[in-house]
This record gives C-alpha cells, sequence and structure tokens, in this order.
C-alpha cells in the first residue's frame, strides 16, 4: 500500500513563504519539510573561515559566497537544502534573492548527526545541479578535507587533505593552508548535540 502524501505537501513557494517568516530554517524535500538543529562552534568557526577566505579570494571577479542562509536548489529533485557555504559563479543566480541554483562549489562541515546524510542522499542530490564542479566535506574533529571533484568525463574523483596539506579548489582556483581552515578551532568531544 502506498500512502497518500498530497495532503501533506507543501509546494515549493508555500515553504520559501514560511521559511522567509521562520525563527529556524528548514530544509525541503519534495514537499517536506526538516528543521535544522544548530551548529557548535568548531563548526562554525570552520565555515566562518573558509566563508571569509573565499570572499576575499572572489573579490571583484563576478563570483559570490554564501553561508548558512543561504539555501542550494536542486529544481530537478525539488529540493532545497542550507549548505554551510556556496559559492556561485553564473549571473543568473544575481537575479535569485532567497536560493541560488547554479553553484559551482558546495561545502559541508560533518558532524555526527549529518555526516551519513551529507556523505549520502545530499551528495546524491547535489549531484544534479549540472554547475556544481566540486563538493567539499570537512571534518570538525581533526584537520581532514575530502573534496569530490566532477572531472571532464562527469566522474566524481575524490581528493583528501590531511594535516600540512595545502588544499586547492579548481572550481574558483582557490588555494589555501589546512592550518588557516582550522584556525581558531579546539579538537576533541566537541560534538554534543551536533
Amino acid at each position: 500500500m502506498i500512502a497518500d502524501r498530497s495532503q501533506d505537501y507543501i509546494s515549493p513557494q508555500d515553504y520559501l513563504a514560511g521559511e522567509e517568516l521562520s525563527p529556524i530554517k528548514h530544509e525541503y524535500i519534495d514537499g517536506q519539510i526538516y528543521a535544522m538543529a544548530g551548529a557548535n562552534d568548531p563548526h562554525v568557526t570552520i565555515s566562518l573561515n573558509l566563508g571569509s577566505l573565499l570572499r576575499n579570494h572572489v573579490r571583484g571577479t563576478g563570483c559570490r559566497v554564501y553561508m548558512a542562509d543561504m539555501k542550494a536548489y536542486i529544481e530537478t529533485a525539488n529540493i532545497f537544502y542550507y549548505p554551510d557555504v556556496i559559492v556561485t559563479c553564473d549571473a543568473r543566480d544575481r537575479e535569485l534573492l532567497n536560493h541560488k541554483k547554479y553553484p559551482c562549489l558546495i561545502v559541508e562541515v560533518l558532524s555526527k548527526s549529518t555526516e551519513a546524510f551529507d556523505r549520502g542522499d545530499k551528495f546524491f542530490d547535489y549531484r544534479q545541479l549540472e554547475s556544481l564542479q566540486e563538493y567539499v566535506l570537512i571534518n570538525q574533529k581533526r584537520q581532514r578535507v575530502e573534496c569530490f571533484r566532477r572531472n571532464a568525463e562527469g566522474f566524481w574523483v575524490l581528493q583528501t587533505y590531511n594535516q600540512g596539506s595545502e588544499i586547492h579548489l579548481a572550481s574558483i582556483d582557490f588555494r589555501t593552508s589546512i592550518d588557516s581552515l582550522y584556525e581558531d578551532v579546539t579538537f576533541g568531544d566537541n560534538e554534543v548535540g551536533n
């Protein structure tokens, strides 16, 4: 037996209108909304470090960097996610005020509660974005960055960065030390509730 979801279905337009008024953020997956949990200090620090470095790098290029509160819209799957960091260089995204459809780079900082989803279904969904060139997963318990890069054949190739590495994001020709990304981050059991 198949459940009738039509009564519970929320349209993308109603979702977007609700997000404008909501005190908490929700992600949207094909008519269903899911409340998002808050983030801890390492998560926010890593996101801010990367967002700041990227913003300085793309200044004056036409590319834009967004953090945490900007939605990525996967139109083919009817999904809105809130990536930790998103970069778009597509002029069409300048017309979209509350979401972006053409990112070249998406970054998620991993946590206990989201790691499996970020690696699995979310990455599967993000791959439907034809503009997406790189998907980056950042560990908050140790210096480890995984960059999945779409190659010329359309396959996703993994590049891993560890302590002492220089990170390269080819989609926007950005380079930084891994130490800069993790500046002011205290490692340890820092994921209580996240």
